[in-house]
């Protein structure tokens, strides 16, 4: 396991770059994911905008004006953050021996801090200024759902992470009660349905104040959430975040299948649990499981991917608005029902039945997404009507 990039250069290619240090492997990969997924959405919404699915939005913009306030004081306290905590991460003394517990400290560097809010403060003026005219102009222009990615992905992410953390903290009370805030603000901890909900509220509420519609959306983004969800798994199977399973002392089943894919022990693991490895010398990041379990982030990769190329080789035959979307509810509740039953969690008790976080959303999902899907064809008649209505 790498809980770091620094670790992974080392232990790959031989060499040590201890800024590389900050760059967690988790959320390497969770960054990759967002990128990738972007850029499917945008391919996507492309070409369901050519097919006439969607329309633009006229928005109108003021050309010239001068840079204003709050312009200055986002872009300042912008540059603040990174230069006291980025930056204050390479220049202050022990900081790279824990970057992340840095990170998430109060401690920074104030004047790297200052120098690079100024700098960005005065580069945003300066671009600004560049382009101000005497009389600012007012310009239409069209805004199509495919130029809105940028933003979407932006609050799917920040949206993301609270829903995760606080669902995480929900399933995990106990702990979450004896140090509240330590918990709220560690990097460690994230629940995906979680995100998924929280994401999914904040841009449903996004694309109605912006006109565009939520169900049309979704089911350009049905492949696309199944592909980001795999390769998110990815960071928490190279990190060994705590997502594996149960122990595993079944024999294995196939010769040919590598051990690790069958039963594995998270050797360095990010969570820094099991027992000590003797002689390492990975600083915090010395532990591995005492028994092998499932590598369950891995079997979900799989299973994920394969579900993509399934939704993406679909997408154009699937011509109700809502049933790609449906789909993906469907297929994505039974894929995390089934790994639940393998994966270490925290149970409820709820009359008599022992049942996951997990696996009750995902039930939730798999009945919402029939219901979605019997829904359909009438969903389409009301749109049709709406559309003759407005037409009148």
């Amino acid at each position: 396991m790498y809980p770091n990039l620094y670790y992974a250069f080392r232990d790959l290619f031989g060499f040590e770059i201890p800024f590389l240090k900050v760059v967690n492997s988790f959320g390497f990969f969770v960054a990759i994911a967002f990128l990738l997924s972007a850029w499917l959405l945008i391919k996507e919404l492309r070409r369901r905008e050519a097919l006439g699915i969607f329309t633009y939005t006229d928005t109108t913009i003021t050309i010239g004006e001068p840079a204003g306030f709050g312009e200055l004081l986002i872009n300042f306290l912008l540059g603040f953050f990174l230069g006291f905590k980025i930056i204050g991460v390479l220049i202050v003394d022990g900081a790279l021996n824990d970057p992340q517990a840095f990170i998430f400290s109060k401690l920074g560097s104030w004047p790297a801090g200052i120098a690079l809010g100024l700098f960005f403060a005065g580069w945003k003026w300066w671009e600004k200024n560049k382009t101000r005219l005497e009389k600012p102009v007012e310009r239409t222009l069209r805004i199509w759902p495919s130029d809105r990615v940028g933003d979407i992905t932006i609050i799917a992410a920040v949206a993301g992470f609270v829903g995760a953390k606080i669902f995480d903290n929900l399933e995990n009370w106990d702990r979450f009660i004896q140090d509240p805030i330590g918990n709220l603000i560690s990097p460690s901890g994230l629940t995906f349905y979680g995100g998924l909900i929280v994401a999914t509220f904040t841009l449903w509420y996004y694309f109605r104040k912006k006109g565009i519609s939520f169900i049309k959306v979704a089911d350009a983004a049905a492949p696309v959430l199944m592909f980001s969800y795999a390769f998110g798994r990815v960071g928490c199977q190279v990190a060994g975040d705590g997502d594996w399973g149960i122990v595993n002392t079944s024999p294995k089943p196939f010769s040919w299948l590598p051990d690790w894919m069958w039963a594995y022990d998270y050797a360095h693991n990010v969570n820094r649990e099991g027992v000590p490895i003797p002689g390492c010398d990975w600083g915090d990041y010395c532990a591995h499981l005492p028994m092998k379990v499932f590598p369950t982030p891995f079997y979900e990769i799989v299973v994920c991917l394969l579900l993509f190329w399934l939704l993406w080789s679909i997408r154009k035959k699937v011509k109700l608005t809502g049933r790609m979307f449906a789909i993906y509810l469907i297929l994505n509740g039974i894929e995390r029902f089934f790994i639940e039953k393998i994966r270490v969690n925290t149970r409820y008790d709820i009359f008599g039945f022992h049942p996951t976080q997990a696996e009750l959303i995902s039930s939730l999902l798999v009945v919402c997404g029939v219901l979605l899907y019997l829904y359909a064809p009438r969903l389409a008649i009301n749109k049709k009507t709406e559309a003759v209505a407005a037409a009148k």
